[in-house]
């Protein structure tokens, strides 16, 4: 069926592949020649056409300055005419080859060059025989009509060839134009036709298809009645009908879910068993904070006895290694209770730089006794977040005394409050130690996972439900510079509704 399915798709899809390469390379075609008519053809039409009618004003001029009763102002016109006729010709010269010279077409190639070979031939034609127009103005100075009718009639027999000539660029030009014209045209006709044929063939491969995906996927009820039945909460395993297609797949992996939702109850099952479990151990870890308590002071006071008893050293040893495993002891008890009581955090608005500011100046000390510097960077415009202060300040504890375990030999721990898109604030927290091994790094917010010889694994995993209960994010990442990298994300505080002053 996915096979056959498949085949239809594909064949829909060569079809469209066709219709778009061809439109495609059609709107090339077209931009290319959109681009020829407005940088080429359109202004060298407009060029021609310019000397073309100074050419007829001039050839009209010619055929009355013999008739005129004042010539010297016809004079004046013809000889500024005259002037500026080569920087005309030189225009349209330089409209053919400038905007016809990114066609890499032949035939465009071929036709710029013919258009600036006969608009040469052209001004070369009209540029002979500058003499004639001062016999002419000569003789008309004298009054000698005939003389001056004779070379006005070179003269204009000589400028209407060079109009005709002109004329006969012109419509080329527009022959040109209208050639392109046609072409787009021819290419629409075209573009329609694919585009009908693509979209008939597109109807015609989904009537089949849904036919035949109507006649396969018949067998379907059986599955549908086993699903309801499912939800019925009937979860006894049943033997699959096993065929080859799609539809034998399906009732097989159906099966195979409901087996897993059968275990899955079970495990859930098995959690609630460890949820109460959990819950005795907090109780009885609540339990044997008391007698540690005890054991502890009293054994300060043996402590204080044996020093006065002047004892030997080994007693004061033992006693202080027991105090040790009791302190030990009840940190670990701590840890326990935090996990398993831990109240929900009071958000209030506050600026988490400030919070980063007081913990460093509290732990301070610590580090400088183990030879680690501290150092904070705080961006401008950071904006308040709603958080917990006692909370969010032990989840950033976590992780500083976390960073200065990880260098038993002294390093550096930056912390970083910073702005993040959209609406968040970072804090990051980096140290130089050696680093957490990759395989590793991907459990240790995991509860009871430690890399530590004496630890818990408890002190990521309250860190993490602590961000998280703020709706954040904690992420830990390698430093390229080596070390470690932790990433806690919060949300912004929302803006603080603003209070309107009372104006009775």
């Amino acid at each position: 069926m996915a096979s056959r399915l498949l085949a239809s798709y594909l064949l829909v899809l060569v079809a469209f592949a066709i219709t778009v390469g061809w439109s495609f390379q059609a709107l090339r075609a077209a931009a290319r020649d959109a681009e020829v008519l407005r940088a080429g053809y359109v202004p060298l039409l407009l060029r021609v056409g310019e000397a073309l009618a100074a050419q007829n004003v001039l050839t009209a001029q010619l055929n009355h300055v013999t008739a005129a009763k004042n010539s010297g102002d016809i004079r004046e016109w013809i000889e500024t005419a005259l002037r500026t006729r080569p920087l005309t010709f030189s225009q349209v010269r330089e409209v053919a080859e400038r905007g016809l010279a990114g066609d890499a077409d032949p035939q465009v190639k071929r036709f710029r060059e013919e258009i600036a070979r006969e608009a040469a031939a052209v001004e070369k034609l009209l540029g002979t025989e500058p003499e004639r127009f001062t016999q002419l103005f000569q003789a008309l100075a004298v009054g000698n009509r005939d003389a001056a009718e004779d070379v006005r009639d070179e003269l204009v027999k000589r400028e209407a060839e060079g109009a005709h000539r002109l004329r006969t660029i012109r419509t080329r030009v527009e022959e040109r134009m209208e050639s392109l014209t046609a072409d787009a045209k021819r290419r629409e006709g075209q573009s329609m036709q694919l585009l009908v044929g693509l979209g008939l063939l597109t109807l015609l491969v989904g009537v089949v298809t849904s036919l035949y995906a109507r006649r396969v996927l018949a067998p379907l009820t059986a599955v549908t009645e086993r699903a309801n039945a499912v939800a019925r909460g009937d979860l006894t395993p049943r033997q699959v009908l096993a065929t080859n297609d799609e539809i034998g797949e399906l009732a097989t992996t159906f099966e195979g879910m409901v087996a897993a939702i059968k275990r899955a109850r079970a495990e859930l099952v098995h959690a609630e068993r460890l949820a109460t479990i959990g819950k005795m151990a907090a109780h009885i870890t609540h339990e044997i904070r008391n007698p540690l308590s005890s054991i502890g002071l009293n054994m300060e006071l043996l402590e204080e006895e044996v020093l006065k008893a002047g004892a030997d050293k080994e007693p004061a040893q033992l006693i202080a290694a027991i105090k040790a495993e009791v302190d030990r002891l009840s940190r670990i008890a701590e840890q326990y209770l935090s996990v398993a009581r831990r109240p929900r955090p009071r958000l209030l608005r506050e600026r988490a730089d400030d919070l980063v500011n007081e913990l460093v100046a509290f732990v301070r000390p610590e580090l400088d006794r183990a030879g680690v510097e501290a150092r904070i960077e705080v961006d401008d415009g950071v904006p308040e977040v709603s958080l917990d202060e006692s909370q969010l300040r032990q989840a950033l504890l976590n992780l500083i005394r976390n960073a200065r375990e990880a260098m038993p030999k002294g390093g550096q721990i930056i912390i970083r409050v910073q702005r993040s898109a959209p609406s968040s604030v970072v804090i990051i927290v980096d140290d130089t130690g050696a680093g957490i091994p990759e395989e590793a790094r991907a459990s240790i917010f995991d509860p009871f996972f430690t890399t530590k010889q004496r630890g818990t694994g408890l002190g990521l995993a309250v860190t993490r439900e602590i961000v998280e209960t703020h709706g954040g994010t904690i992420a830990c990442e390698a430093r390229e510079e080596g070390g470690t990298r932790f990433r806690i994300t919060l949300p912004e505080a929302p803006a603080a509704p603003v209070e309107h002053a009372d104006t009775a």
